[in-house]
C-alpha cells in the first residue's frame, strides 16, 4: 500500500502540469485573439484585431481574404453568388451596408468596404471599419494592402511577386503564339446590355493588359480605357471586338447577340477565338480570382 503513494503523488503532479499547460495555451490563444494592431487607413489610423476571426466584407475583397485564410462571416451579394467562393462562404451571411441589425448579430471583429459606404459611422460602432477607394491602388498593391490590414503582409507580398512572374511568363508565351500585334477584347453581356472593358475593371482585364501586356483594339482604348467600361449596341460591336475575345456571360443574360450577324462576322467568332466565361466567377480582381483568370487565359490561348 505504501508503494502506491509515490505513484499517486507523481500522477497528481503530472495532471496538474497538464492542466497548467492547457490553461497557459488557452490564455496565450485568448491573448493573441485580443491583441490589436494599428492600421494606417486612407482615413487615418484604425485599431484592428491582429488576428481577425469574424470579418464582414461589403465589397470586392472576399477572394483576397480567402487566400489569406481569414474567416468571413458576412459578404456582399456578388461574392455570395460567386460559385468559386461557395465552399469558403458556406457559413457566411449575405449582407449590405443597410443590414445593420444583421451585421450586429454576426458579431464581426472587422468590417471592410469601399469608400462611400453608407452608414459608415454606425458600422464603426459595431466593429473597426476600414474602407478602400477602388482603383486608388493597382490590383497587386491592393492585395498587399489587404494583407497589411489583417496582419499578413508578407504572405500577400509573396503572392504578388509570384503572380507577376507567372503572368509575365504566360504573356510572353501568348504573344509569341498569336503575334505581337494581335488584339484582345473583354466583352460582357449583362442585364440585356453589352459592355467592353478597359484595363482595370476585373473580368481578366488586369491580367491581359497590365500583367501580360496584350493589345486592346483602338476603339476600346478610345472609349473604355479611361472610364473603365463602355456600353455597346450590337450594331457597333464589331468595332470593339479584338482578334481574340474573353466573353463574360451570366446565366440569365440574353444570348441572341451571339447569333447576330454582327457577332458572327467578326474575326474572333469566325476563327473560334471567343472564349466564354461565367460572369459570376470571373467578375473580380482579387488574388483568388486573378489566379483563376490567369489559368483560364493560359489554357484558352496556349491550350495547356
Amino acid at each position: 500500500m505504501k508503494k502506491l503513494f509515490p505513484v499517486l503523488f507523481i500522477l497528481v503532479l503530472v495532471l496538474a502540469a497538464c492542466g497548467n499547460n492547457t490553461s497557459n495555451s488557452e490564455e496565450k490563444a485568448s491573448s493573441t485573439e485580443n491583441e490589436s494592431i494599428t492600421y494606417e487607413s486612407e482615413d487615418g489610423p484604425v485599431e484592428v484585431p491582429a488576428d481577425p476571426q469574424r470579418v464582414v466584407v461589403l465589397s470586392s475583397y472576399v477572394g483576397d481574404l480567402i487566400d489569406l485564410d481569414v474567416p468571413i462571416v458576412g459578404a456582399d451579394a456578388w461574392s455570395m453568388q460567386n460559385p468559386r467562393f461557395e465552399d469558403a462562404l458556406k457559413d457566411a451571411e449575405e449582407v449590405t451596408e443597410d443590414d445593420l441589425e444583421k451585421i450586429i448579430e454576426l458579431k464581426p471583429d472587422l468590417i471592410i468596404g469601399l469608400t462611400g459606404l453608407k452608414n459608415l459611422d454606425k458600422l464603426k460602432e459595431i466593429a473597426p471599419t476600414v474602407t478602400f477607394t477602388y482603383g486608388k491602388l493597382n490590383y497587386l498593391d491592393q492585395h498587399v494592402e489587404i494583407g497589411k490590414l489583417v496582419n499578413k503582409e508578407d504572405e500577400a507580398q509573396t503572392w504578388a511577386n509570384d503572380f507577376t512572374k507567372r503572368a509575365t511568363e504566360a504573356g510572353e508565351q501568348i504573344k509569341e503564339k498569336i503575334g505581337a500585334d494581335a488584339t484582345v477584347s473583354v466583352v460582357e453581356n449583362f442585364d440585356k446590355q453589352l459592355y467592353v472593358y478597359g484595363d482595370n475593371w476585373g473580368r481578366g482585364t488586369e491580367v491581359l493588359y497590365q500583367a501580360m501586356g496584350l493589345n486592346m483594339p483602338e476603339k476600346v482604348k478610345e472609349d473604355a480605357l479611361e472610364a473603365g467600361y463602355f456600353a455597346l449596341s450590337t450594331e457597333v460591336l464589331p468595332e470593339y471586338m479584338g482578334d481574340y475575345v474573353i466573353f463574360s456571360k451570366f446565366d440569365d443574360a440574353d444570348t441572341s447577340v451571339e447569333d447576330s450577324e454582327s457577332f458572327q462576322n467578326t474575326t474572333a467568332a469566325k476563327n473560334n477565338q471567343v472564349y466564354e466565361v461565367d460572369g459570376n466567377a470571373f467578375y473580380f480582381n482579387d488574388s483568388n480570382t486573378l489566379d483563376y483568370q490567369l489559368e483560364f487565359i493560359k489554357e484558352s490561348f496556349l491550350g495547356n
